[in-house]
């Protein structure tokens, strides 16, 4: 009986991360553009105390995710390589 997961799986599962890391960063670059207009109208026109660039935070977490799925991708590509 085989140890661990099959190549094939580990494959599939590399692929989906990727797709994942792909799909959080174009959602990151569509939010934290819609934040950053909100927040620049806000600004200029209803008089919002928050400066545009606080938009930019929103980057934070969806970084974090794209790192997750790198690391996690770049792991299964070299337990599939094995």
């Amino acid at each position: 009986m085989e140890r661990g997961m099959d190549m094939g799986v580990c494959r599939r599962l590399r692929n989906v991360c990727i797709a994942l890391a792909a799909l959080l960063s174009h959602s990151m670059c569509a939010a934290v553009a819609y934040e950053y207009c909100a927040l620049e109208w806000g600004g200029r026109y209803a008089a919002w105390s928050a400066p545009a660039w606080c938009a930019f935070l929103l980057a934070v977490p969806f970084g974090l995710g794209i790192a997750v799925c790198a690391l996690l991708a770049l792991w299964l590509h070299r337990k599939a390589k094995r």
